[in-house]
Order: C-alpha cells, then structure tokens, then sequence
C-alpha cells in the first residue's frame, strides 16, 4: 500500500482539492485498497476548518465527491509514516522540511511528477480555483501513473 499526503499551507484548499481528486482517480481506477491517502498544513491557521468553500465548490462542479474532512497541522511523525508527502509549492516544502526533519518519506511537489514542474498558485490569494483545479488534476494524474506501474 502506497501512503500519500498532500500538503499545503492551511490545508483548506489544494491540499484538499488534491486530496479529493487523487482520491477519486484511484477509486476510478479501482486502486482504493492499493492507496491510504491523507492531507495536512503547514500552519496552524485553519486547524479543524472545513474545505474553502471554492474548493467545495469547484469539487462539486467538476463531480467529484469531497472526502470528509477538517484542516490539521503536519507533524513529524507523519514523515515516518507516509511513503510521499508531497507540497504544492517551494514555501510549502520549505516548512515541511523544517517540521519533518530527517524522514523516510519522498518529499516533493505535486507538479514535480509532470513534465512541467512548477508551484501551484494559492486559491485563497488568488481566488482562481479553476487554475488550481487543473494544476493540481495534472499532477494528480502523473502521481497515479508514476506510482500505478507495478501494482
């Protein structure tokens, strides 16, 4: 079993969406025993807040269901226990590393997994969930077929 944990600054928005969307792609897949996937913050802004609600939004929109869910705070034993924590961009790996330590797990960005490696912009500053959404189903995508060979 792969453990995936998304990660983003408040974990209201991408690592959510990513977390919904990943989610719904094994499920679609028929990979759901094959994946435990999970997602938390960097910081303790949100901590026990529900998804934004552009992200509940965009999720409904797009037909994908939203896994329940209420923002918490990364924690250094999450680098022992899951195989990839993956961030959303270079502030978010910034903070992991300095939470995580020295771990196990495969820490990297979401994007990093495509061809075009790159952040993905922050809906709560932006307010631009479509671009979110779209960066976040790329790298969604080539993270289920990076880690769906073999199994």
């Amino acid at each position: 079993m792969k453990k995936i944990l998304f990660v983003c600054h408040g974990n209201i928005c991408r690592s959510t969406m990513a977390e919904s969307v990943f989610t719904d792609m094994v499920n679609g897949c028929g990979l759901s025993e094959k994946f435990e996937i999970s997602s938390a913050a960097t910081h303790a802004d949100e901590l026990g807040s529900p998804p934004h609600y552009g992200t509940r939004e965009k999720l409904r929109e797009r037909g994908i269901p939203l896994v329940p869910h209420r923002a918490r705070l990364l924690t250094r034993a999450d680098g022992a226990y899951y195989d990839y924590i993956i961030g959303m961009d270079a502030e978010n790996l910034r903070h992991m590393q300095r939470i995580l330590g020295d771990c196990r797990a495969k820490i990297c960005l979401l994007l990093d997994f495509t061809p075009r490696p790159r952040a993905i912009a922050d809906p709560w500053y932006t307010g631009n969930f479509d671009e979110t959404y779209r960066d976040v189903a790329e790298g969604c995508s080539a993270l289920l077929s990076t880690l769906s060979e073999g199994l």
